[in-house]
């Protein structure tokens, strides 16, 4: 019964939205017509290539920083680990789009560069505790057995708690790698030329009648989609994970 009320609210929810958007005029062919223009859809798509290229770009240097601090977390150093930690915890507390501001205006540096250089360092302090949360969550006695066996602390790290912890790691690194995907929008605000920056050079258009909407149900669709994608990744990984260990 909870189940069918639920069911038929979000039903008339979904109706009275769809309504909405039919009295508002937001689905007549004039709104909609810029994107039947060759221009629109390369502007679309420019802001797509740039969307995801600051994203490999911010996930690969995320992962790299995120390994880094997290070794040097772990590491005996007293000093480098206290240094690895100020660095992970200051960055993890700053919001990401301070960051993106202050590289952009204090540094003077491309709006592509801000953008990565901001991703980076705030989901890289992220995945640095991801990576050391997945190390200490094997089973002490793996680590002791394998001192036991005369491994040297890198040689414990590089063939028993990493290998081991990864299987843990690996959903929480992609579901935070879905975060920064969604993060890159945050480069319209310093005029890069992403995806939704595209759209909002749309949207604002005064030849279409201001197609804020429509640029929102084109764009939204898309964002969804690459999140999805990422989130579907991370379950299978986490399936196959746990299919290799009972074969195991």
């Amino acid at each position: 019964m909870y189940g069918i009320a639920a069911s038929l609210v979000l039903a008339g929810l979904l109706g009275w939205v769809v309504y909405k958007l039919f009295d508002t005029e937001q689905f007549t062919a004039e709104k909609w017509n810029a994107f039947t223009y060759k221009g629109i859809q390369e502007l679309l798509l420019r802001g797509l290539g740039n969307t995801l290229r600051a994203f490999a770009w911010a996930a690969v240097l995320s992962l790299v920083f995120g390994a880094v601090f997290a070794a040097g977390r772990l590491s005996d150093h007293r000093v480098v680990r206290w240094f690895s930690t100020l660095v992970v915890e200051f960055f993890r507390a700053m919001p990401v789009l301070v960051m993106i501001f202050f590289i952009f205006i204090a540094l003077k540096t491309e709006p592509r560069i801000a953008l990565i250089a901001g991703l980076t360092l705030y989901n890289g302090s992220v995945l640095a505790e991801v990576f050391r949360a997945g190390v200490h969550a094997v089973p002490r006695g793996q680590a002791e057995a394998a001192y036991a066996l005369g491994m040297r602390k890198t040689q414990v790290m590089s063939y028993v708690l990493i290998p081991q912890g990864v299987r843990t790691m690996l959903p929480a690194i992609i579901s935070q790698l879905v975060v920064a995907l969604k993060d890159t929008s945050l480069g319209f605000l310093i005029s890069y030329e992403e995806f939704l920056y595209a759209g909002k050079q749309i949207a604002t258009n005064l030849d279409y009648s201001l197609p804020f909407i429509p640029v929102v149900m084109v764009i939204a669709p898309v964002y969804i989609g690459m999140c999805m994608a990422l989130s579907g990744l991370a379950k299978w990984i986490e399936r196959r994970g746990r299919r290799s260990k009972k074969a195991a």
